[in-house]
């Protein structure tokens, strides 16, 4: 007889404890849609300040008041249908509730966008007297200060109402992208450990690398990656049309390039992005130690790209349920304190987090929501240690979005990509730290060890090679490179021999890997994943070792939400990414756990 496929649950399967609660933004279509009809309003009226925003300091404080309450209803608009479309985007509904508020949500920018042209032409003696004569402009002042810091980049009223306008269409490379990516490609079947029949999914293809069994692993690589090269010269459109829009934005804006538009919107100097790329060229002979380490430990006369991502400690087997997950996490993070550990139980017991894959569910993991809704997580958990770690993550954004809102007005109760994933990672580190503890053998030990060398791996390592990719395909570019699939691939699988090394052998088929990443159409985010890391780093060593005055600190940062400049923010809670010794002292630690690694494996 045949093994019966493994197949996914449709959505209304799913026990309701473990999805999110979105009837809590919006008890039904009615109710959103009176919210979307009252943004629209509000961004028509919105239009009785063009021209007379500099004119009085009621003037300008209505303005960014009624601006403020625009943006917080179109943003519960939007976020609903993102989410709503994300539970299943085969549903043509959610699809047609998101393009509904998309359109909306440009609308708003389009008739919002004369506002920071005219406060750019506001004098400075004339701005300082209105913070002297009006006490609840002061509030603003960070953010003005911000704006006229940027004044060289603000456009007239008239082109930034033009690119207002532009906004659908400008973000159509990363929806087709992610359409293709998550609704309509189809990955093919294997066979798993059991013998048993499964679908390739973007949700499972690393529980599918972690298998034991290389067989599983090989063709899980090889059936992922031959799929995409199928698309190959579509994904590479699709890409240089979104890196061709970001040019373009760039260019209209008088930077000299897109990494410098993108670095100014967080006043990050470019140096700390070099510095980022610098630190890890100099330290690369421990990742390929490590892979030494790996290829010994796993036995193999050759180290491929499909064996990366097992477990290199046999016989530690860990299988850890939803709910063992959850305890183990609360546990972890004791150091945090009860204030933190608090909102933690929270989130866990009121359904913050869409806890499982179901059919058509978007891919990877996320923490979402709005100022007036709960911090929402989306998780696809698959019983695995990367799960636990990825749930712990996600919780350190939603954690830190709680403390931000709950501290800031709605102007500042956002926090700076920069720094977003600082809370995550601590969150990660500090998990780590207890379960290396608590190890009941060196095998246990070796394997969480592992566990900490591949999030330096994945984070730290792979991240700066996304960033110096990212980097190499924009100057090609923006030099007038054409960016042909046959470019981008030979680019990427350079990339790969620098930073694995002779001891890897670096397989045809990862070539392709760029066009699986979606973070490619964030425009220079991924850096901030291995900066960030590298501060918290730093920061998890404080508290495990400084206790409550780290403690406070922390949480002090993690409720400034964006009230000041993300790396002044960071230096007060103990880090200076202004500096390279935060990514030197994280590849020092990284450089420490290879050589304990490999004392332990022998």
């Amino acid at each position: 007889m045949g093994k019966e496929k493994v197949g996914l649950k449709e959505r209304k399967d799913l026990p309701i404890e473990y999805t999110w609660d979105l009837e809590s933004m919006y008890k039904d279509e009615k109710e959103w849609e009176e919210d979307l009809k009252k943004a629209l309003n509000m961004a028509e009226s919105f239009g009785k300040y063009e021209g007379k925003i500099g004119s009085s300091r009621e003037s300008l404080l209505n303005a960014l008041k009624d601006r403020d309450d625009l943006y917080r209803t179109v943003s519960n608009v939007y976020s609903y249908t993102r989410m709503k479309l994300d539970e299943d985007t085969r549903v043509g509904k959610s699809q047609a509730l998101y393009d509904k508020a998309l359109a909306a949500y440009v609308q708003v920018r389009e008739k919002t966008s004369f506002l920071e042209p005219e406060i750019l032409q506001i004098d400075g003696n004339v701005l300082n007297s209105f913070y002297e004569e009006k006490e609840e402009l002061k509030l603003y002042k960070h953010y003005l200060d911000d704006l006229l810091r940027q004044k060289d980049h603000v456009l007239s009223a008239r082109e930034e109402n033009l690119l207002a306008q532009m906004g659908e269409i400008a973000n159509a490379p990363q929806q087709i992208y992610s359409m293709l990516n998550n609704a309509d490609i189809r990955f093919p079947v294997i066979k798993n450990e059991e013998g048993v029949d499964v679908e390739i999914t973007q949700a499972n293809f690393i529980a599918l690398m972690e298998s034991k069994d290389r067989k599983v692993r090989k063709a899980a690589f090889k059936g992922l990656y031959h799929t995409y090269n199928n698309f190959k010269n579509t994904y590479a459109q699709i890409l240089s049309g979104n890196i061709k829009k970001n040019i373009f934005n760039a260019r209209v804006r008088n930077y000299k390039s897109s990494i410098e538009a993108s670095l100014d919107k967080n006043n990050i100097p470019l140096y700390v992005y070099d510095n980022l790329i610098q630190s890890v060229h100099d330290n690369l002979d421990s990742m390929y130690k490590y892979m030494e380490i790996r290829k010994r430990a796993l036995g193999l006369d050759e180290l491929h790209m499909y064996d990366l991502y097992t477990p290199i400690v046999k016989d530690v087997d860990y299988k850890i349920p939803y709910e063992e997950g959850k305890k183990l996490i609360i546990r972890g993070l004791h150091p945090l304190k009860e204030e933190y550990i608090s909102v933690l139980k929270e989130g866990f017991d009121n359904r913050w987090i869409d806890v499982y894959e179901n059919k058509g569910k978007r891919s990877g993991a996320y923490s979402g929501g709005t100022y007036d809704s709960k911090p929402f997580i989306l998780l696809n958990y698959q019983d695995t240690l990367d799960s636990v770690f990825t749930t712990a993550h996600e919780m350190g954004h939603s954690v830190h979005s709680y403390f931000s809102k709950k501290n800031q007005p709605y102007i500042y109760s956002g926090y700076s990509i920069f720094v977003a994933e600082v809370a995550s990672t601590v969150n990660e580190a500090l998990l780590l730290d207890y379960m290396l503890k608590n190890a009941k053998d060196n095998r246990e030990k070796m394997y969480l060890l592992n566990h900490y060398l591949e999030q330096f791996r994945t984070t730290v390592f792979r991240q700066t090679m996304f960033a110096e990719f990212e980097k190499t395909i924009y100057e090609y570019a923006e030099k007038g490179g054409a960016l042909t699939a046959d470019y981008l691939s030979e680019t990427y699988k350079k990339l790969n021999e620098k930073y694995y090394g002779p001891n890897v052998v670096i397989d045809d088929e990862i070539a392709i890997e760029w066009a699986r990443i979606p973070h490619f159409y964030y425009n220079f985010y991924v850096y901030q994943y291995a900066t960030g890391f590298s501060a918290a780093i730093a920061l998890s060593q404080l508290i495990l070792k400084e206790g409550d005055g780290a403690v406070k600190r922390y949480l002090d940062f993690l409720k400034s939400g964006s009230s000041d400049y993300p790396i002044n923010v960071l230096k007060t809670a103990g880090v200076d990414m202004t500096q390279k010794e935060p990514v030197d002292n994280a590849l020092k630690l990284f450089g420490q756990l290879v050589e304990e690694m490999d004392r332990l494996i022998g």
